[in-house]
């Protein structure tokens, strides 16, 4: 199949779906667009007068496409994927996969069974930064890995559904996953409901993997700055990624073997202007071309979702 043969619908025109109509449109495959709201579908047909408008999804499984994305709200993406597998179409679905394994567990095997597609957007897997920061401790610069540490904090948007581990921190378990290679051994969380009962607000988890680094995520939507940052401790050295100013700083830093510390001074390493989302669903354009499997495909996103299910069920039994 040709590249100008690939043609996506997406379903979801909301905040985060109307990136995805500018991507998918300029890489030349957004063939339609669903959402139930016909104001935002004014909105799409007004700038993308040449794209399919659909209020509804009856009309997608049968259409001429041969890809379907997803960016609609997290409790509705595994029947849409589901139904969009069974249909034979390739699919791009936004995190999290599912809300339970057992659900992300399916698609993955529906996938499979059908020879579809399966990718996920974690997008921080596709922010240049990370690729490097990845090759950087592969490399052994920085020496053994310690630990990562991760801060997604601001003042967000308050969900009713799902808590804030759950809206803001799938991509850094993702993250997390991928760096280290392994599934955890043991997983902590603590959380704390301040605004509504049952959904938690600010969420600190940590992750232990068998070879024995460590792994720890503050996520809150409760939160009077803005801070999204990732921080890498190795034996000789250590990584702060600021991902709001798109910059990687090296500290050359450590603590030797006598108890000494060691500070041979910090350098910027790296700077990022890249659009990730770009790379993203090019990514999956060039895997559905080529039939190769996603870099985030459905597969490693259930690895995703039995980490965050786990975490949940933690913190429901301290309720």
């Amino acid at each position: 199949m040709s590249e100008s043969e690939i043609k996506v619908a997406l379903i979801g025109a909301g905040n985060w779906g109307r990136n995805l109509v500018k991507n998918f449109y300029h890489l030349g495959v957004l063939a339609a667009v669903v959402d139930e709201d016909e104001k935002r579908l004014k909105e799409v047909g007004k700038d993308y007068p040449d794209v399919k408008l659909l209020n509804g999804t009856d009309d997608v499984w049968d259409m001429p496409v041969s890809a379907v994305a997803i960016a609609t709200p997290a409790p509705t993406h595994y029947t849409l994927a589901k139904t969009a597998l069974m249909a034979k179409k390739d699919v791009f679905v936004e995190k999290p996969l599912a809300l339970r394994a057992h659900e992300a567990e399916e698609l993955s095997s529906l996938a499979r069974e059908n020879s579809c597609l399966l990718m996920v957007g974690h997008l921080l897997l596709y922010q240049p930064a990370i690729r490097w920061i990845k090759g950087f401790i592969a490399q052994g610069n920085i020496g053994k890995l310690y630990s990562l540490h991760e801060e997604r904090l601001n003042l967000g948007r308050a969900r009713a559904v799902e808590n804030a581990l759950w809206s803001l921190g799938v991509h850094d378990v993702a993250l997390f996953l991928d760096i280290v290679g392994e599934k955890p051994r043991e997983i902590k969380v603590t959380g704390q409901q301040a605004l509504q009962p049952g959904i938690e607000d600010d969420v600190y988890l940590h992750l232990s993997f068998p070879g024995g680094v460590f792994a720890h995520l503050h996520a809150s939507w409760l939160w009077p700055e803005k801070r999204r940052r990732l921080t890498v401790i190795g034996e000789e050295g250590m990584l702060v990624y600021d991902e709001i100013a798109q910059t990687v700083t090296c500290h050359k830093k450590s603590i030797n073997s006598k108890l000494e510390n060691v500070d041979k001074g910090e350098e910027i390493v790296f700077r990022g202007d890249a659009e990730p989302l770009k790379i993203e669903l090019s990514h999956f354009i060039e895997c559905c071309k080529n039939r190769a499997k996603p870099y985030s495909d459905g597969e490693s996103a259930v690895a995703v979702v039995q980490v965050l299910e786990k975490a949940n069920h933690l913190l429901e039994a301290k309720i």
